[in-house]
């Protein structure tokens, strides 16, 4: 089994609020992936930094990140997604302002991996999938 982790966690990590060996108290010695959504998501938030400094440390941290096992999407990771994303919208929920999570979710459940968060909302509702909610407590 390996850890997707959310993209929050690692923010959190490059602003210095939480530590690598905070998130290593709940992955020991597992295997952590990188999916192209936190690729994506930290990507945005390097290229819309108006600071310099805050811009190349965010970049920094971005490609350590790249370093870790890349996940790829492909036909099962989107089967996967278009049955969360029913399942959801079946129960009345609207998927649209978390298509990243439910990506996210989706590769996960695809490996059978577990998904750290600290975003207990955005996964608590997704059937099939292997969450493990962060908290800052623990350290």
């Amino acid at each position: 089994m390996g850890f997707l982790i959310d993209t929050c966690i690692w923010v959190d990590v490059e602003r210095g609020k939480i530590s690598p060996a905070d998130v290593e108290i709940y992955t020991k010695k597992e295997p952590v992936f990188i999916s192209p959504v936190t690729i994506s998501e930290l990507t945005f938030g390097v290229e819309m930094s108006k600071n310099e400094k805050i811009k190349n440390k965010r970049n920094a941290a971005l490609d350590r990140l790249r370093k870790k096992p890349l996940l790829l999407i492909d036909d099962i990771t989107a089967d996967i997604f278009g049955k969360i994303a029913s399942s959801l919208f079946k129960k009345g929920k609207q998927h649209n302002h978390r298509v990243q999570d439910l990506w996210l979710a989706s590769q996960a459940i695809q490996y059978d991996f577990q998904l750290l968060s600290i975003n207990f909302k955005d996964f608590e509702d997704i059937p099939g999938l292997n969450f493990v909610p962060f908290y800052y407590s623990l350290k």
